[in-house]
């Protein structure tokens, strides 16, 4: 600073600025030698000059004391240089002022000493003119070095004309204003904490000041009260909250500075928790993490660290007033807010006095997970993928009540929500878990959850599918154990009841969804026969599909078709399937012993019985299902009902292409070594059901290949000097039907069949067109207007329309086609 305009409180701020510097010990000694010494009397005060310059002003004011007016307790002398440009002159008078005022209260003439202060607070303070303003300052700051250790007792004087000039135009007079509070606090130490609050609201404009010396002078000042602070034991930390809590809103980043250093320096002071006072200022520094200044970041991410390290060392923490900040964190667009967020979630979760006490916050904790989840950052989504595992095991593991719908909620909207694949597959293990631990309590909920989870069905991601249907399972096969609050124990229901419901409502979804019947089929049917048993769901989908034939128009007896073409494509082929293929292979199958066929007859051959009703809405499907299961009197019977088929379409064509290239798979190993067993009783109806294929065919690739097996059988005949079919007349009429050996009515099967495909001529007549049996692919330019899905009753009393959203049906797909 320029000598020439500087008051004499500098030198004593510069020292101080000096002793910040020393080390700690040093510093100590400093401060000590400062306070015991005269520094701050009349021969060596704040306001520094020589010892015999001190003499002689003294020697002044003894003989000017007689020109005090009685309208003025000062000299006009000590007025005039109060209010010079002098700066000199302003510190001689100021010397005085402190000589008069020493001299007042070794008299015990205070009521002197308070007209003093009026006279330098209202004449000079406030004046209009800078000099005297200046002069008023310094005058004040004298007068509390005059006053010492008495200063206490006129702070109430004191204080209100510095502060004031805290918001002076002119920057000088703010820099004196600051180095006369300077003074004023470092005479009068502890009891200046009466007013910390309004200095403290001072000290935030001079910290906030455009002028580089009132910013300066404001870091002194600021590092004064923070050792008077310290070294306090009376410091009250809840009368400073309020302040604290509106000043660190502010973005003003030398404010946002200040806020900082006050918060780690009272954090530092074994007196004061602030961990009990963290949700004052817990949203404030989270806050500046997203500063664009570098050190503020820094020191509010220190300042948190540090927080954090206390909380999880602390045996009595109280999380319920955190939580909201945390979690409204958890989505802020800065990447470090989220990454710390989540952070103190997660020790939140560990802490041993979070816990079950964190139940009532379960909904917002995990939203705030689900939505780190899916981070952009790496280091953000393994933090909350490990944040969800702690806190589902937590859920999990609780023996305490805690409110499912909340939880529900979160979940729900998750799903329909979000787009991304992590956030979907941990709201599908969340409910998976939900249905494990209490699956009653959930039951109550099995309706709003349905739409949501069959819509999920159309997802994308496989591995979003598979794991929706994992939970539609553990709905199928929910239980009848809660001990989730507000969910009474139910009576026990079968398994069979929440299975069916299941299957209504995934039929139902095909149903208005014929895409993702064609795209996601085969993968959705799959994966429900390993979950659950793959005999079961044949067997009820088969008979669900059989009740909706009643009254059915050409649609719904369309999907049932195609429906049945599915299912009967997967039966053939997939491998999870394979033992229900064994056990309708062996239901006619000769070479077993009594015992096992008679368990063939009762499983076997009702299974396949079950299934022929239903299949028998598909033709190819029927008949195929007759091979695998080795009835070729009924397949035989099936190929000559083929030639009623008046309309045979391209899908029937593409069908029974499929079925030749079947033939050829290791599914039917079996019949195509059946087929060299010449001698066999089955073998002539085997061959003519193979050769009725053949002649449906059209001469193509599939033609020719089955033709070339075909002829290699003939040829083993004549190899074996066997007699053409032609000539073998010697096979009786009568032979006993293998379908009728193993106690099952062929007639009634085949009067089933007849029944079918008359329901399904007779449907299109009623259009006033012919119906042709369905492709495997579904016409493009036809789009269905309305709901075709009738309700489903079954003998558990259930309908499809249990499983619909709240509206009465499912919303109508843009990609179902009929």
């Amino acid at each position: 600073m320029n000598n020439s305009t500087t008051g004499g409180g500098d030198e004593l701020m510069r020292q101080d600025s000096t002793d910040a510097r020393l080390p700690p010990r040093a510093r100590t000694q400093t401060r000590s030698a400062l306070h015991s010494s005269s520094a701050l009397g009349p021969t060596s005060s704040i306001l520094s000059a020589s010892s015999h310059q001190q003499q002689q002003l003294l020697h002044q004011f003894h003989q000017n004391m007689h020109m005090v007016s009685l309208e003025s307790p000062l000299p006009p002398m000590v007025q005039r240089g109060l209010g010079d440009r002098s700066n000199e002159k302003r510190k001689n008078s100021a010397l005085e002022i402190e000589a008069l005022v020493k001299s007042l209260q070794e008299a015990n003439n205070l009521h002197m000493v308070h007209s003093i202060v009026a006279v330098l607070s209202k004449d000079f303070c406030t004046s209009m003119n800078s000099n005297y303003r200046k002069g008023g300052l310094v005058g004040l700051a004298a007068c509390s070095i005059g006053l010492m250790h008495n200063t206490r007792d006129f702070l109430n004087v004191l204080l209100p004309p510095i502060l004031h000039c805290f918001d002076d135009p002119e920057a000088r007079v703010r820099y004196y204003a600051c180095e006369s509070l300077y003074n004023v606090a470092k005479v009068s130490r502890n009891a200046i904490l009466q007013s910390f609050n309004k200095i403290f609201e001072g000290l935030t404009k001079l910290y906030a000041d455009v002028d580089v010396d009132v910013k300066n002078g404001a870091t002194l000042l600021d590092r004064l009260l923070k050792d008077i602070v310290a070294e306090s034991v009376d410091f009250q930390i809840e009368h400073f909250l309020p302040v604290l809590q509106n000043y660190i809103r502010r973005t003003n980043p030398f404010i946002r500075q200040l806020i900082v250093g006050w918060i780690t320096l009272l954090d530092s002071i074994p007196d004061i928790n602030m961990l009990d006072y963290l949700a004052d200022f817990l949203d404030g520094l989270f806050n500046m993490l997203s500063d664009s200044n570098c050190e503020i970041r820094q020191a509010a991410d220190s300042a948190l660290s540090d927080f954090l390290v206390e909380l999880s060392n602390s045996a009595v923490v109280t999380f319920d007033p955190i939580i909201s900040i945390l979690v409204l964190q958890c989505q802020s667009k800065e990447r470090l807010n989220r990454l710390t967020a989540i952070t103190w979630i997660a020790e939140a979760i560990r802490h041993k006095q979070g816990g079950d006490k964190l139940m009532p916050f379960h909904a917002d904790i995990l939203g705030a997970i689900m939505w780190c989840i899916s981070d952009g950052e790496v280091e953000i989504r393994q933090m909350a993928d490990k944040t969800n595992n702690d806190f589902s095991n937590l859920v999990r593991d609780t023996t305490s009540p805690f409110e499912l719908v909340p939880l529900l909620n979160t979940l729900t909207n998750e799903l329909l929500e979000k787009e991304d694949v992590p956030t979907k597959m941990a709201a599908l293990r969340w409910i998976n878990m939900l249905m494990e631990k209490g699956s009653t309590g959930m039951r109550e909920y099995t309706e709003s959850l349905l739409p949501v989870l069959l819509r999920t069905l159309s997802d994308p991601s496989d591995a979003v599918v598979l794991l929706n249907l994992q939970v539609l399972s553990r709905i199928s096969l929910a239980s009848n154990t809660s001990n989730i609050r507000g969910m009474p124990q139910l009576p026990k229901e079968t398994e069979e009841a929440q299975f069916q419901l299941v299957l209504n409502a995934i039929l139902n979804l095909f149903a208005q969804d014929r895409q993702l019947l064609e795209t996601r089929g085969s993968l959705i049917i799959r994966k429900l026969c390993v979950l659950l048993n793959a005999k079961s769901v044949y067997i009820r989908i088969s008979d669900t599909l059989s009740s909706l034939e009643v009254n059915a128009d050409v649609e719904t007896l369309q999907f049932i078709s195609t429906m049945v073409q599915t299912l009967n494509l997967i039966l053939l082929t997939a491998s999870e399937l394979h033992d229900l293929r064994s056990s309708l292979a062996g239901s006619f199958a000769e070479n077993i012993s009594d015992i096992a066929r008679e368990a063939s007859i009762s499983e076997g051959g009702d299974v396949f019985a079950t299934i022929f009703h239903c299949w028998s809405h598909n033709p190819v499907a029927t008949f195929s299902l007759s091979l695998m299961a080795r009835a070729y009197d009924l397949s035989f019977a099936l190929v000559k009902r083929f030639s009623e088929i008046e309309d045979v379409s391209v899908g029937f064509l593409m069908q029974m292409d499929k079925l030749v290239h079947l033939l050829e798979s290791p599914i039917f190993i079996h019949l195509r070594l059946q087929l060299l067993n010449v001698e066999a009783a089955y073998h002539v109806p085997l061959l003519k059901s193979i050769y009725g294929v053949l002649m449906c065919l059209p001469q193509g690739d599939a033609f020719r290949l089955l033709n070339e097996r075909l002829t290699t059988v003939c040829n083993l005949r004549n190899n074996l000097g066997m007699p053409t079919l032609i000539h073998a007349t010697v096979v009786p009429k009568n032979l006993p039907s293998i379908v009728s050996l193993r106690g099952i009515d062929m007639d009634r099967l085949l009067a089933r069949f007849d029944k079918v495909t008359f329901m399904h001529k007779n449907a299109a007549a009623c259009l006033g067109k012919e119906l042709s049996l369905p492709s495997s692919k579904l016409p493009e330019d036809e789009i269905v207007v309305g709901d075709p899905w009738p309700t489903i009753h079954t003998s558990q009393g259930l309908s499809t329309r249990e499983c619909t959203t709240s509206s009465g049906s499912f919303p109508p797909s843009k990609a179902a086609r009929y």
